[in-house]
């Protein structure tokens, strides 16, 4: 990450944020797996994401200013999640990153990162 303290300020705040969760979403919604779980209207989505990835990677509290705690395993109990749903969102993930002019070491860092909470929501054998 070089110079940087957080992930957030390395990909350059919430544009940076806002342009990784733009390229991630329509992967999403394509796939199979996981894009039924999600809605037609995927702009608040996106901008809750937008709100939460801010502060998850080291940001301003943007998603508990606005929303409250995160919460986020309970808030995703309602969705079937399996191992492969966990799976096929960070592959999303991964095509999104792969289409920003971050580094592939940062891109890895984020990865790695996301890949804890996502293993954490799965509620479904």
């Amino acid at each position: 990450m070089n110079n940087y303290s957080t992930i957030f300020e390395a990909v350059g705040g919430v544009a940076g944020i806002r342009r990784i969760v733009e390229a991630f979403y329509p992967k999403v919604q394509r796939n199979p797996l996981i894009g039924p779980l999600f809605p037609a209207d995927i702009d608040p989505v996106m901008d809750r994401q937008t709100l939460f990835l801010s502060q998850f990677f080291g940001g301003p509290p943007l998603y508990s200013d606005e929303y409250g705690h995160p919460m986020m395993r309970a808030r995703h109990l309602p969705f079937p999640i399996t191992p492969e749903r966990a799976e096929a969102w960070l592959g999303c993930m991964k095509e999104a990153l792969a289409e920003t002019d971050l580094p592939q070491e940062l891109q890895a860092i984020i990865l790695e990162r996301l890949s804890g909470p996502a293993h954490h929501f799965i509620n479904q054998p």
